[in-house]
């Protein structure tokens, strides 16, 4: 693979997943009927069309590629879909669903608030790129998935199950709060030279009159390793 090659993967990641998702929703459930809540409503912007997933290679195959060992950081995995996280300091262990867009184009949230959901247009956990992964903080004013999420600390453990039996390994490397009027999508999403994990939900005060909360928490994470899963 060329250098040139992979300057255009990064970039792809880039235009897939940072114009996707200006965090907006995320929005707990609320006795009176609201539009479902999403991701990138309030922002309005709009994913890129699904892009080609990349052919699979053996775990840690594409850091040997010609080009790739001088734009690349860390391990990487070939693509798969994630099916579970789990997360030890926070005790949650939820299976994933797979998050597309709803015809508006707009980024569509997990179904159910005990579970997290994976960002399917953009990179699989283990890929190069920022993989997403968002939760709620609370539904109808009880706690859901990610409702302890701000209190991840660098260092801490996040573990991803895919659907090749790896179980891909990430290392917690800072937790920010940001305000949905001022959400940082380059920084949050933009091409990066690893592979990365974002867990995304709501933060700071609840606003009752608009059913939502005033920012966003954003726990970045990469890849250290990883290993066969046991449920064989």
């Amino acid at each position: 693979m060329t250098s040139r090659r992979v300057a255009g993967v990064v970039a792809l990641v880039t235009a897939v997943v940072g114009v996707a998702l200006v965090i907006a929703g995320l929005t707990p459930r609320t006795s009176a009927p609201e539009p479902r809540p999403t991701v990138a409503q309030e922002a309005g912007s709009r994913p890129a069309p699904r892009s080609p997933k990349p052919q699979a290679d053996e775990p840690g195959e594409q850091e040997d590629k010609a080009g790739v060992e001088d734009l690349v950081t860390g391990p990487l995995l070939p693509s798969a879909v994630p099916v579970s996280i789990d997360i030890p300091r926070l005790h949650v262990f939820s299976r994933l669903e797979d998050l597309g867009v709803d015809d508006d184009g707009v980024m569509e949230v997990p179904a159910e608030p005990a579970n997290a959901g994976w960002y399917e247009l953009g990179p699989s956990p283990g890929a190069l790129g920022p993989a997403v992964v968002a939760g709620h903080v609370t539904w109808n004013q009880a706690p859901a998935v990610f409702f302890r999420l701000a209190e991840l600390r660098p260092g801490d453990t996040v573990q991803v199950t895919r659907t090749d039996d790896l179980v891909a390994v990430f290392e917690v490397t800072r937790v920010a709060r940001y305000p949905k009027t001022a959400f940082p999508t380059d920084v949050v999403f933009g091409a990066i030279d690893h592979a990365g994990l974002r867990l995304i939900t709501c933060g700071g005060d609840y606003e009752q009159a608009a059913h939502r909360y005033t920012d966003n928490v954003v726990a970045f994470a990469r890849l250290t390793g990883w290993h066969r899963s046991q449920q064989q």
